[in-house]
C-alpha cells in the first residue's frame, strides 16, 4: 500500500490547467428583490446553483448606475454567505457597458463569480471587453482572473466561435437561443424556441453542437438557454436532459426558481457511476496513480481525470459519494 497518497488534483493535472468544475445550473435574477430572493434559496437547498445579477435587462433606462450599484451592496452583504453570483453586463453597442464593469470590478472584484458578457457580434469585440475588464481589475489592485461568460447568440459570434473560446479568462459560453433565431429573420419558426424544434431544427442542432465543441475544445463549460415554460418542472427537466445528453451542454439557464432543482437533477451525475469513480480512484490513488485494472477493465490516467471530475460534479450537485471517497479527496 502507498503510503504517500497524492490527491488527484495534483496527481493528474500537474503544470496543466485543469477543467472548470462550475455548478450546472446558473439562475437569473434581475432585481433586489428577486436576488434576494435567490440568494435565500441558494443558503436553503445549498450551493448547487450559481446567481447571474442581471445588469442588461434588469436595469431600468437611465437607471443603469443605480441598479450595478445595487448588486454591489447586494453581494457584498451578509444576504450573500455562498459567494457564488455574477453579473451580466449591458452588450458592447450600449453606452453602460464600462459603467457596469468599472462598478462591479471596483466593488466586487475579489468575490464575484464571473462576469457575463451578451451578443457580442465577433472575437474582437469580446476581446476589447476583456480587455477593459482586465485593465479595470488592475487598476483596482484586483490580482486575481474573473471568470468571463460569453454569450453566443449572433451569426457573427458563432462562426468566431472557437476564436471566442481561446479568448483570456473565457470560463463558459453561453447559447442564447432568443436572440439567436430572431437573427434569422423568421427562416426559423417562433416554435422552435422551445421543445422538441429548438433541438431538432437543422440550423439550432448545427449551432448548438458548434458551441459545445468549441467550449469542449478550449477547456471551457459549454451552457444551454433557458426553458420557457416557467411551471412545467417536466419540461426543464426534459430539456436539461437533452441538452446534456444528446449535445454535451454541462450547464444551463433557470429564469424561474422551481426550474433550478430539475436542471441539477438532470445533469447531475448517475450513481452507479459515481461508485465507479470513487472505487477506481481510491485503487488508483493507492498505486500511484499508474495503471490498475478494475471490474475486468484498464484504466489510467486518462480515465481517472474522467472520473475526478465526475466526482467532484457529484460534490457540486449534492449526489452521495462514498464515505471513503469523500474522506481521502474532499476532507
Amino acid at each position: 500500500m502507498n503510503t504517500t497518497l497524492v490527491h488527484p488534483n495534483v496527481a493528474l493535472f500537474s503544470g496543466e490547467k485543469a477543467f472548470p468544475i462550475i455548478p450546472s445550473c446558473e439562475h437569473f435574477a434581475g432585481s433586489e428583490k428577486l436576488i434576494l430572493k435567490a440568494l435565500q434559496l441558494q443558503e436553503t437547498i445549498g450551493p448547487v446553483f450559481d446567481i447571474t445579477c442581471d445588469c442588461e435587462d434588469g436595469a431600468m433606462a437611465g437607471q443603469e448606475r443605480e441598479h450595478a450599484e445595487m448588486i454591489v451592496r447586494v453581494l457584498n452583504s451578509e444576504a450573500n454567505k455562498v459567494r457564488m453570483a455574477g453579473a451580466r453586463i449591458h452588450d458592447y453597442t450600449h453606452p453602460a457597458w464600462r459603467l457596469d464593469v468599472d462598478i462591479l470590478v471596483k466593488g466586487l472584484g475579489q468575490i464575484i463569480s464571473y462576469i457575463t458578457i451578451p451578443k457580442a457580434t465577433n472575437a474582437a469585440q469580446l476581446s476589447e471587453m476583456i480587455g477593459y475588464i482586465q485593465a479595470v481589475a488592475k487598476s483596482n489592485n484586483i490580482s486575481r482572473e474573473i471568470p468571463i461568460h460569453a454569450l453566443i447568440e449572433t451569426h457573427g459570434a458563432l462562426k468566431q466561435v472557437f476564436e471566442i473560446a481561446a479568448l483570456p479568462w473565457i470560463q463558459v459560453l453561453d447559447f442564447g437561443l432568443m436572440d439567436f433565431v430572431s437573427g434569422h429573420h423568421g427562416a426559423i419558426p417562433a416554435s422552435a424556441m422551445r421543445s422538441p424544434a429548438q433541438f431538432e431544427h437543422r440550423l439550432l442542432a448545427r449551432a448548438k453542437a458548434e458551441v459545445v465543441a468549441a467550449a469542449l475544445a478550449n477547456g471551457v463549460v459549454p451552457a444551454h438557454n433557458v426553458t420557457l415554460d416557467l411551471k412545467n418542472v417536466e419540461t426543464t427537466f426534459s430539456d436539461a436532459s437533452r441538452a446534456r445528453n444528446e449535445f454535451g451542454f454541462l450547464r444551463m439557464w433557470s429564469i424561474y426558481p422551481t426550474q433550478i432543482q430539475a436542471i441539477v437533477d438532470a445533469m447531475k451525475p448517475n450513481f452507479d457511476e459515481v461508485n465507479d469513480a470513487a472505487n477506481i480512484l481510491l485503487a488508483a490513488q493507492q498505486v500511484g496513480w499508474g495503471p490498475i485494472q478494475y471490474d475486468g477493465e484498464l484504466h489510467d490516467r486518462a480515465t481517472y481525470r474522467y472520473f475526478w471530475e465526475i466526482l467532484q460534479k457529484a460534490k457540486l450537485t449534492n449526489t452521495p459519494i462514498p464515505n471513503d471517497a469523500a474522506q481521502a479527496f474532499f476532507s
